[in-house]
């Protein structure tokens, strides 16, 4: 069993989304894998707007709720901010990559997506979704 790892939005969108059973399939057996599951706000925001946008409200509740119930939700504080914009800086990635990124580095666990930003972040382990 893996120790933990930081899940992008990218995760969520397949898992929500993806018409390829076998695809989510491989999602649903990694998570089993996972002992701490991790999850940014930014994160949260992100699929939060996605899913309300498709599918309304309720749904956007329903699967944010669960998130938070699956995941440890982490804040965007003050260490994660400034290794964040230094990140940001350095790799010239978006705001909400380069949090995502800190937060991996920070505790030192591989990052959960298929965004090829996280590829360019020197010493930052990913896990792709497409090689499960």
């Amino acid at each position: 069993m893996s120790k933990k790892c930081v899940y992008d939005t990218r995760f969520f969108i397949e898992f929500f989304y993806s018409s390829d059973g076998a695809l989510l399939k491989k999602l649903k057996e990694d998570l089993k894998t996972v002992k701490d599951r991790l999850v940014s706000t930014v994160t949260i925001h992100e699929i939060h707007r996605i899913n309300f946008e498709r599918e309304g409200r309720e749904v956007a509740s329903l699967r944010s709720e669960a998130i938070h119930r699956d995941f440890k939700v982490i804040d965007v504080d003050y260490e994660t901010a400034i290794k964040s914009a230094e990140l940001r800086s350095r790799y010239k990635i978006p705001m909400a990559d380069s949090i995502i990124a800190a937060i991996a580095k920070i505790y030192d666990c591989p990052v959960m997506s298929d965004d090829r930003h996280f590829q360019e972040v020197k010493g930052l382990k990913t896990k792709w979704i497409t090689t499960l």
